[in-house]
């Protein structure tokens, strides 16, 4: 009995072994800056001088703040055009790879977007929609079109933008919900075929029940990172946020803030305004998709 808990106690101490170096790299490079951007925002610093206590102040002008409105407003908007539209084709996607696509070789090709970094893709699309030289205008000229403003339209430039996301991740979605299809039993879809069950009875009553912890994972990570954007944005359009403020997201504002306009202790307020957002969507999204658990 007592060689058996000593050697659990070992195998624990392995195991513990392999966590504290990520537990280390977490607290390091994600509490601790957690922390000190948190103290920060009680503050008034120009990242020059010494740091001012101010209490509240920079919270009370966040909500008086147009900018930042307007801000919240551009991201959310970008959220709603790259959700929807990036689960959707992921799931067409791993459907088609479970049903006829299985090669490796597949997989690969749907991976290489997401391989890239992030700057090689914004220029990328930068060169491929210009308004005048771009590939996409020079089609569209070819078919008979109108070239299209898609990144200097204050109509166009951000449903562009999460064009532009959409394709660089619905590829790694598609191959996390193809994994999670694996999952699914044969032999109960095979059992609701022979009731007679059409495709799309099978897709809604068996598949989604099946794969809802890996659609909870894709959807809560894809809304935190599609409220993150930055890079793209910033890359388009200079860090400008334009045109006349149509993409200018809340980490391109924050990044303004705080390194244009030195005004850091208000830069970190926004940001713990965006993690507060950003822990109640995730709540609100686990409770409702129900992340921890299957219907099966």
């Amino acid at each position: 009995m007592k060689q058996a808990s000593n050697r659990i106690g070992i195998q624990s101490l392995i195991a513990m072994s392999f966590i504290v170096p990520s537990t280390i790299g977490f607290l390091a490079f994600y509490v601790a800056p957690t922390i000190r951007g948190f103290m920060l925002s009680f503050t008034d610093w120009d990242l020059l001088s010494k740091s001012n206590w101010i209490g509240l102040k920079n919270y009370a002008e966040i909500f008086s703040d147009g900018d930042f409105w307007n801000s919240l407003k551009v991201t959310l908007v970008y959220v709603l055009w790259n959700i929807p539209i990036q689960t959707v084709l992921s799931l067409c996607i791993a459907l088609v790879m479970q049903r006829v696509a299985k090669s490796m070789l597949m997989r690969g090709i749907l991976l290489i977007p997401w391989i890239l970094s992030n700057v090689v893709v914004a220029l990328l699309w930068l060169w491929m929609l210009d308004s005048s030289i771009g590939i996409v205008n020079a089609f569209i000229a070819f078919v008979g079109g109108k070239p299209i403003n898609f990144l200097t339209s204050t109509q166009l430039a951000l449903p562009s933008m999460a064009g532009i996301n959409i394709w660089r991740y619905m590829g790694y979605t598609a191959l996390l919900v193809f994994a999670g299809l694996q999952g699914v039993p044969k032999e109960i879809e095979e059992a609701a075929v022979i009731d007679g069950a059409s495709a799309l009875r099978k897709f809604f009553s068996i598949i989604i029940p099946y794969i809802r912890p890996v659609l909870a994972f894709v959807i809560i990570t894809s809304v935190i990172g599609s409220f993150q954007v930055y890079d793209t944005v910033a890359i388009i359009t200079k860090g400008k946020g334009g045109p006349v403020a149509a993409t200018n997201v809340l980490n391109l504002y924050i990044y303004k803030n705080g390194f244009e306009a030195y005004r850091m202790g208000y830069a970190s307020a926004v940001s713990m305004v965006l993690f507060a957002i950003l822990i109640g969507v995730s709540f609100i999204q686990m409770k409702f998709l129900r992340a921890n658990e299957a219907d099966a």
